[in-house]
């Protein structure tokens, strides 16, 4: 089985960076890694036949110039990962101090008196070896692993200014006062080579760290979803002995099938099932539900949920740790953080190769200005083109998107699994939608019971609840449901098998029974097939949308059950959102055609699809694939994961079972159908967001490089301007905190945001 492991990594400063480490890793023997530059992690999968081990994979990311730590290690990723705003935030404040006298100086003749520029020198210096010495650190690294990246052109650029400056200073004439008085947009032409340049340093230091440290209060900013996540859970927990007694312990010590206490306004510790108690448990925080849930004994609940009501309860405790839902939950929202889009493999290979072509762009630049005897032009050509060319905003565009949207969509309980599926949201033009547990509660209940003459409708409702007992479909379980109440201990069933999508068939007491369609009693023997008052009853009854369930023994059918599963009150608006979306609405069941076909028509769906058995319903999506449909699907059972694997995009019900999760592409939290529609709104939207910003990205160092080696740019604005893209590409990936849900909206109120939507985007 293929392991996979989380690196934290400390040292990157660009895009570039990032792909340096991942083609390291990757040359190791079975490893497939990606890095990303947004969340400082390599995320890395280890064939099982590899004879690579971690303590490798941290030696070639040091052995690349950066730093990683495993990490179990907390203790040392807490160290490594030290938050850098604060670090840079002393830097640009000394930096910006520093350079408003040296732009005075540089662009106001009346402050020019005679040693105005040794005074610049005097202030240049420490901005350019202290305030910048991130950049040169970082491009020292990078030199001794014969590489380079944004930092080598910031490094030689303002490093190129400063020297030259003092070697005017010091051996040619640097002009007289009021020489340079003027801050254009472009460089000085025709001047000679004693001009200086060190309010260029200043200038383009400070706003080059302004840049860095608006990038690092933002990136902050957009994992702050996850981190607000993960922090949701209980810290403390009441627990009972087996005495009665009652505890308090931190959470970490709490053991499965402890029970705990959660008092009304208490968090649930752990999942658990409930062992006492009835109230209404608030799952906003976890699923983006805005109104509480009833639950009553043996009732699942999830830790982190809120206990709203005004009930306490006593909870047995079923999962700890890292196997609970909100630590998984935890788990695929930094897995889908970590990778990659395809669309961002294109910047990653701009990226490798762009600082190399910005070197030898830079000194063409100065070799042909040189060449036409301007050698003031040519220098600050030159410094302009690798101030301007810094691939930031390139590393930073897909990284930032994920990191917010994937975010904020767990905040609405829609966990993506991976970066790739946004690409699939944008082209899916058809969904299917199964029927129990998905559009309908998948809760049945008994409604009616019909038996034949000499038939006691007591005998019936204890031979086939007993036979039922065994079954796990919801119909099956509804029969014996309602049987439980007339026998108190398990009746013993011989013989017993499963029919998947047809029935169930046993011995009970002497007597072989079959429980299912009626097509599976008359495959069995013909004279099973229903009496003439059992198949009126039958036919009224699936006219209405209820399902029917005949049963037989003694070698005759002897009764039919009626089992009706209320539709979920979201569904018909939940098909209504994807229809606007431009989707073809598919329902999928295994029920009767006259059945699924009344719920189709109560919930507005182009189509159904009925009477199909389990391992058919893949097919089914097969099928509509070679008729050129791009297919989603959504279901919640064991028997729709091949569907779900099969579909282009899958998926899964968060009240379902943990195969489908486990096979879908999304997982939707709650049991909201409506989330279907929200989960393909943030995911195209979050694409939008990074082709945008790619873009961006692509258009700024397009338009930006000529115009710089035209020596038409002043160095100072093209370090405002590379600043002011990166800003950018990250502040337009933080308007994804803003995405509403459409099920917190009130219709009658224009779509204005309900109070649980508004804290779920307050708490974004």
């Amino acid at each position: 089985m293929t392991e996979r492991l989380e690196l934290p990594i400390s040292g990157m400063t660009c895009a570039s960076c990032a792909t340096r480490v991942e083609k390291r890793l990757n040359r190791l023997d079975g490893v497939e890694a990606t890095v990303n530059y947004a969340t400082e992690r390599a995320s890395v999968a280890l064939a099982d036949d590899t004879a690579t081990t971690a303590e490798d994979l941290i030696a070639a990311v040091e052995q690349a110039g950066y730093e990683a730590v495993l990490p179990s290690a907390s203790d040392s990723a807490a160290q490594l990962h030290h938050d850098p705003v604060d670090d840079l935030r002393r830097r640009l404040v000394f930096a910006a101090i520093a350079s408003l006298p040296l732009v005075a100086l540089g662009m106001i003749p009346a402050l020019q008196f005679e040693y105005w520029q040794w005074i610049s020198l005097q202030l240049a210096t420490p901005v350019l070896f202290w305030a910048a010495y991130p950049f040169h650190r970082a491009a020292w690294i990078n030199l001794r692993h014969g590489t380079a990246t944004m930092d080598t052109l910031i490094s030689i650029g303002t490093i190129a200014a400063w020297s030259w400056s003092l070697v005017s200073l010091l051996f040619l004439d640097a002009g007289e006062p009021g020489m340079r008085h003027e801050l254009t947009l472009l460089p000085e032409r025709g001047g000679d080579a004693g001009g200086v340049y060190f309010e260029v340093v200043g200038v383009v230091v400070t706003f080059l760290l302004a840049g860095r440290w608006f990038e690092a209060r933002a990136k902050r900013s957009a994992g702050a979803a996850l981190r607000a996540l993960l922090e949701l859970g209980a810290k403390h927990v009441s627990i009972l002995d087996a005495d009665g007694v009652e505890h308090r312990i931190p959470v970490e010590e709490l053991k499965v099938d402890h029970r705990f206490i959660v008092r009304p306004g208490e968090k649930v510790a752990t999942d658990g099932i409930v062992y006492k108690g009835i109230s209404a448990i608030d799952r906003s925080l976890l699923t983006g539900e805005s109104v509480p849930v009833d639950v009553h004994p043996g009732d699942a609940v999830t830790g982190a949920t809120v206990n709203a009501g005004g009930g306490l309860l006593i909870v047995r405790a079923t999962r700890v740790g890292a196997d609970t839902a909100l630590a998984q939950i935890g788990r695929l929202v930094t897995e889908a953080q970590t990778g990659k889009a395809p669309v961002q493999r294109l910047a990653d290979r701009v990226a490798g190769v762009f600082v190399p072509v910005v070197l030898a762009i830079a000194a063409a630049t100065l070799g042909f200005w040189i060449g036409t005897g301007d050698s003031g032009l040519a220098f600050a050509a030159a410094v302009a083109v690798l101030i301007i060319a810094c691939p930031c905003a390139l590393g930073l565009a897909t990284p930032t998107a994920l990191l917010v949207g994937t975010g904020r969509g767990a905040q609405l309980g829609v966990l993506i699994r991976g970066p790739e599926i946004l690409e699939s949201t944008r082209r899916v033009d058809t969904i299917v939608i199964d029927k129990t547990g998905t559009a309908t509660t998948g809760k049945m209940t008994l409604q009616e019971l019909k038996v034949a003459d000499g038939v006691s409708e007591a005998q019936a409702l204890w031979l086939v609840g007993a036979l039922q007992n065994g079954s796990e479909h919801p119909i099956g379980r509804a029969i014996a449901a309602a049987a439980r109440h007339l026998e108190s201990e398990a009746v013993p069933v011989d013989d017993f098998a499963n029919r998947p999508g047809l029935g169930v068939q046993g011995t009970v007491a002497g007597r072989a029974i079959i429980a299912g369609r009626p097509a599976l009693l008359e495959s069995a023997d013909p004279a099973l097939a229903l009496p003439p008052d059992l198949e009126r009853a039958r036919l009224d009854a699936e006219a209405e949308g209820r399902t029917a369930i005949a049963a037989s023994w003694d070698g005759a059918a002897q009764a039919l059950f009626v089992v009706a599963d209320q539709v979920k009150p979201c569904s018909r608006e939940a098909v209504t959102q994807l229809r606007e979306l431009g989707l073809r609405t598919v329902l999928l069941t295994g029920d009767n055609a006259t059945t699924a076909r009344s719920v189709g028509a109560r919930i507005g769906v182009d189509d159904v699809i009925a009477e199909v058995l389990p391992g058919e319903k893949a097919d089914v999506v097969k099928r509509l694939q070679a008729e050129g449909h791009v297919v989603a699907m959504v279901g919640d059972g064991v028997n729709d994961a091949p569907a779900l694997a099969q579909a282009d995009l899958g998926m899964a019900i968060g009240t379902g079972t943990d195969v489908a999760i486990e096979a879908s592409d999304i997982t939707l939290v709650s049991g909201d159908l409506r989330v279907a529609g929200d989960a393909l709104r943030l995911s195209r939207r979050t694409l939008r967001t990074i082709k945008l910003n790619l873009f961006w990205a692509f258009a700024y160092n397009v338009a930006a490089l000529p115009v710089a080696a035209a020596g038409l740019l002043n160095p100072m604005i093209a370090g405002v301007a590379m600043a002011a893209s990166s800003v950018f590409v990250v502040v337009n990936s933080l308007r994804l905190r803003r995405f509403c849900a459409r099920r917190d909206a009130d219709p009658a109120a224009g779509g204005a945001v309900s109070p649980a939507g508004a804290r779920a985007s307050a708490t974004a």
